[in-house]
């Protein structure tokens, strides 16, 4: 098929583009600035920002296009810029006659109490779905892999910190996923039409509290760490630490720190039946994306 990635030079676009280009298929990558992007070998590079309608052409003749933009990071009013960037691509995807989206979004189930970053993903999702083509919807928690922002946090924390206070939220269930596995989703639904029109959750072979996740990566990195709890620090108030003892932008940590009182876990498991992967272990999984470094 003729492809088309938008967020092509993004953590998970940078994976996605060589794969669906390895599965036999039409890449051609979209990105702001084209100068700037290292693209692999025989994969088309096109200009285009979401956020200016005038630059964007889908009229290629594209099979599917994949939505992978988020504007987290560009300070309080990312949820706006979503969700203008995903109207402006439903517009431009309707006008060439493109037929399936697929899009990555966020787990977490919907309520008033969702953090501001999980309820823009739902936004963005809602927003596409309302529009003249099939979507393909694949919800995941926390992506484990290099270029994470979530896994660079939490590596800084473990390196940094021999000793952690930590707020309620150390208690809150996750279900990580390697960044392979998200790929291998993400390129399989591809070849399966009937997941077309279709929302599925993805997750990795456990359920983790966010404890759990910083235990065990000290483990792999050879750190032994101390960590207390402390029922009154909310997750506003250890979004300042975090801040301070990383280097992730506070644009990118404040809004990811205050969406860990949310459960995010596979409820609806249907993808299975479609897509069989063989599910990385989360200590697997954090080994890769550190390398050499494990064990250091």
């Amino acid at each position: 098929m003729k492809v088309l990635v938008t967020g092509a030079t993004g953590f998970v676009g940078s994976s996605l583009v060589p794969a669906l280009q390895a599965a036999g298929h039409d890449v051609v990558a979209m990105t702001r600035d084209a100068s700037s992007y290292d693209s692999p070998s025989g994969v088309t590079v096109t200009e285009g920002d979401l956020l200016d309608p005038a630059t964007l052409d889908f009229s290629d003749g594209f099979d599917a296009a994949y939505y992978l933009v988020h504007s987290l990071g560009t300070g309080e009013t990312f949820a706006e810029r979503d969700r203008t960037a995903a109207e402006n691509f439903r517009a431009a995807a309707e006008s060439a006659g493109i037929e399936r989206v697929i899009y990555l979004g966020g787990l977490g189930e919907a309520g008033d109490d969702l953090s501001e970053h999980l309820r823009s993903r739902q936004e963005v999702e809602s927003i596409l779905t309302e529009g003249a083509y099939d979507v393909t919807t694949l919800r995941a928690a926390i992506i484990v892999g290099n270029g994470s922002a979530s896994f660079r946090m939490v590596r800084q924390l473990v390196e940094r910190l021999p000793v952690m206070i930590a707020p309620r939220w150390l208690y809150t269930e996750c279900q990580p996923i390697a960044i392979s596995d998200v790929i291998t989703y993400l390129v399989g639904v591809l070849d399966h039409p009937e997941t077309a029109g279709k929302t599925y959750e993805i997750g990795g072979p456990e359920i983790l509290t966010y404890r759990d996740m910083l235990e065990r990566t000290a483990a792999i990195l050879g750190k032994r760490r101390y960590i207390i709890p402390v029922p009154v620090l909310t997750p506003r108030l250890s979004s300042y630490w975090v801040e301070f003892v990383t280097d992730v932008p506070k644009a990118i940590s404040r809004p990811l720190i205050l969406g860990l009182k949310n459960p995010v876990v596979v409820t609806d498991d249907s993808v299975a039946d479609v897509i069989s992967v063989e599910k990385t272990a989360f200590d697997d999984a954090v080994a890769r994306a550190f390398g050499g470094d494990a064990g250091a």
